[in-house]
């Protein structure tokens, strides 16, 4: 396949799907067979803009995937393919496509591409399941700050009981002193 010669308004697609495959973080293949084009542009729209979501050929899409140096995929380019290309937070346009799919069973997502290779539908979905990464942030922050809330009293702890110790002395000093002038 990849020798035969393609003409010039192919080899244009080929171009901008291999381009779209070697600059999105991700990539996502779904099988949009049934749905109708309001649906579709109903999750295009739901999957934000730093994702796009494009139907293309087999062939064209499969050669674009090969020139982009994508192993893993040809058996996933069967009937209508769409590809969702995420160029933002991979997490996020995983929930979007699954939720989608929950809601529009007709949306089959067939697995894809994630940091260089292939996945499957169930990793996709294990993807769906992480938290965004602002929460993760905000989860590893309040780790870190309890953390160091902890060591801070770990440290002052000493200081604390040498001064409580120091106090008891000078006491334990003022009574003997007491007792002797007694």
């Amino acid at each position: 396949m990849a020798d035969k010669p393609i003409r010039a308004d192919k080899a244009t697609a080929v171009a901008e799907l291999t381009e779209s495959f070697r600059t999105a973080g991700a990539t996502v293949l779904t099988e949009y067979r049934g749905l109708t084009v309001s649906q579709l542009t109903q999750l295009r729209r739901s999957l934000g803009k730093e994702t796009s979501y494009t139907v293309a050929k087999n062939t064209l899409a499969k050669r674009a995937a090969t020139d982009a140096g994508i192993s893993g995929l040809d058996e996933l380019f069967t009937g209508p393919t769409a590809l969702t290309f995420v160029s933002g937070d991979v997490v996020e346009a995983a929930k979007g496509l699954r939720d989608f799919a929950k809601a529009n069973p007709k949306l089959v997502i067939k697995g894809g591409v994630f940091e260089g290779k292939a996945i499957t539908a169930a990793e996709v979905t294990k993807l769906a399941d992480l938290e965004s990464r602002e929460v993760l942030l905000a989860k590893l922050a309040g780790a870190m700050k309890g953390n160091l809330s902890k060591a801070a009293a770990l440290f002052q702890a000493p200081l604390s009981k040498a001064a409580r110790a120091a106090a008891a002395l000078a006491d334990k000093k003022r009574e003997q002193e007491g007792a002797e002038a007694a």
